[in-house]
């Protein structure tokens, strides 16, 4: 009876193997028809593999000799910094490789609780909590703070992390015009009658350079009854007087309810993301946020790094000072050779060409001539509007930077970009 069956099921088992290969034959099917079209339209994202560590020279695979860095977010070249170096070799060695879980169960160590107690000494906060990385920390926000009752107010260019972030929340959504305070009073009116309103925006705009006017954004914010939450990400450790980010260029760090940013960019360069603002918003954010609860603490080496990161900028501003001279002198230069350089005074410079083919070969061919760019274009810039995004970093020399345009000058007029 058993073996009759085994042997009445036999036959079935081959449609299902059929039907399991034909769904993987049609998934192949329209994977590629997706990557052809991404290779079709000049928007394919190759990755240059780099065989040396973060610089402002680096060493890229098959390609020889040394190659000058000007797209990486290593704003004060802290990435490589030998004291950074040391202390992430230090908290290796004294608390180990990792914690093997998440912070709430086994996984804080004093590290972390120091370098949360530095941030928020830094940015002159109540507290501050750690994530993973600053999308982590975007997307662990909204969600955890406000409900159906509440409304959130995005600029429309906002980071994607921002996006993601506000999408998971259940607060009433209004998006507002790119910088537009005449569209964010607009929207700020509409959302009267709700009990919490944010007004959340980049600090600094990674694709096109520019910087929100906080000094506007918080006075609306002011007579509307609303918070202001802005991501800092490109703008922590380089901008402001002592680098403390956007709020203290535009001299509103009092005004400014939250803030989370990155220690991957100019913070050391390698992973993690957090918060900072008031006490019980950074308790309850402990109690809630998912990408918190259920992910493994930052390792020790990377709490290192950034830690010893924040001491060297909060000992020093030269290198923030270096930034803007050298970031000014690329800029106009670039200018004076016929290119549109978008943002104002920001070190990210984005040169805009417009066609991503075009893009994406002069990048390629300023690799020939020893510049490490990439060309950016749809999805990651809206169609049409493709450049190739230039980063001035402090630790590049005036002759690094002379060079970077020179060759842009020589690709650009090879391309028909230039006369």
């Amino acid at each position: 009876m058993w073996a009759g069956r085994v042997l009445r099921a036999a036959p079935s088992a081959a449609p299902r193997g059929r039907r399991a290969l034909s769904a993987l034959t049609q998934l192949r099917g329209v994977l590629e028809e997706e990557l052809g079209a991404i290779r079709g339209a000049g928007t394919w994202k190759s990755e240059r593999v780099i065989t040396s560590r973060q610089g402002p020279r680096i060493h890229v695979d098959g390609v020889s000799g040394g190659i000058l860095n000007f797209c990486a977010n290593n704003y004060l070249g802290l990435s490589s910094h030998p004291e950074v170096i040391q202390a992430g070799l230090q908290a290796l060695e004294e608390f180990g490789a990792g914690l093997s879980s998440t912070r709430f169960i086994c996984g804080t160590q004093s590290i972390h609780k120091d370098l949360e107690a530095k941030i928020a000494r830094f940015h002159q906060r109540e507290d501050a909590i750690l994530y993973p990385s600053c999308f982590d920390a975007n997307a662990g926000l909204f969600e955890a703070l406000l409900s159906p009752q509440d409304a959130v107010l995005s600029d429309e260019l906002n980071h994607a992390s921002i996006i993601d972030g506000i999408r998971l929340c259940k607060a009433h959504k209004y998006r507002y015009r790119h910088l537009d305070m005449a569209d964010l009073e607009a929207k700020l009116q509409e959302a009267q009658n709700h009990r919490l309103r944010l007004v959340a925006t980049d600090g600094a705009f990674s694709m096109d350079g520019d910087i929100a006017p906080l000094r506007e954004i918080c006075h609306l914010a002011s007579r509307y009854g609303a918070l202001v939450f802005v991501d800092e990400c490109h703008a922590t450790g380089f901008l402001g007087a002592t680098g403390r980010g956007t709020d203290e260029l535009l001299g509103v760090m009092d005004q400014v309810t939250i803030i989370n940013s990155t220690l991957g960019k100019a913070l050391g360069g390698a992973s993690g993301g957090y918060t900072t603002g008031p006490g019980p918003l950074v308790s309850l954010l402990r109690q809630r946020a998912r990408p918190y609860l259920f992910s493994n603490s930052l390792p020790p080496a990377v709490v290192g790094c950034a830690s010893k990161a924040l001491d060297l900028l909060m000992e020093s501003n030269a290198i923030v000072q270096s930034m803007a001279a050298k970031t000014q002198r690329f800029r106009s230069k670039m200018e004076a050779a016929g290119f549109t350089i978008l943002g104002a005074g920001h070190p990210i410079c984005p040169v805009m060409l417009g066609d991503a083919r075009l893009a994406s070969c002069m990048a390629d061919d300023m690799l020939k001539r020893g510049i490490f760019v990439i060309g950016f274009s749809y999805p990651v810039v809206p169609k049409n509007k493709a450049r190739i995004r230039v980063q001035i970093s402090a630790v590049h020399s005036e002759e690094d930077i002379d060079r970077c345009v020179e060759a842009f000058v020589e690709v650009g007029r090879l391309h028909g970009a230039l006369p």
